[in-house]
Order: C-alpha cells, then sequence, then structure tokens
C-alpha cells in the first residue's frame, strides 16, 4: 500500500511540475502539527512494535 500510494504522489509530481510546491507546502503543515506528527510516528513503529510483541 505504501509502494502504491508513494508511485502515485511521484507519478502526479512527474506529470505536473508545478504541484511540487503545493505537496510541499502540505507536508510542512502537516509536519507542523503535533498529532499528525504522534500518528505518523507511531504507524512507523508498529511494525517493529509487533515483532518484539510476538517473540
Amino acid at each position: 500500500m505504501k509502494a502504491i500510494l508513494l508511485g502515485v504522489v511521484l507519478g502526479v509530481l512527474l506529470l505536473w511540475p508545478a504541484t511540487l510546491p503545493i505537496t510541499a507546502a502540505s507536508l510542512a503543515v502537516l509536519a507542523g502539527q503535533p498529532a499528525v506528527l504522534a500518528f505518523g510516528l507511531g504507524v512507523l513503529a508498529r511494525p517493529a512494535l509487533a515483532r518484539r510483541w510476538a517473540r
């Protein structure tokens, strides 16, 4: 799923280079919100924590 989303974003950026500033601004706004940042870090850390608890 992550690869598909990354491919879609890269495809849009290749087709419409003018969307780069909009994408960068959107990411900057999202990264500036603590709740969104905490959620993203939790999603990234979940697979490692799940493996640790499965042992």
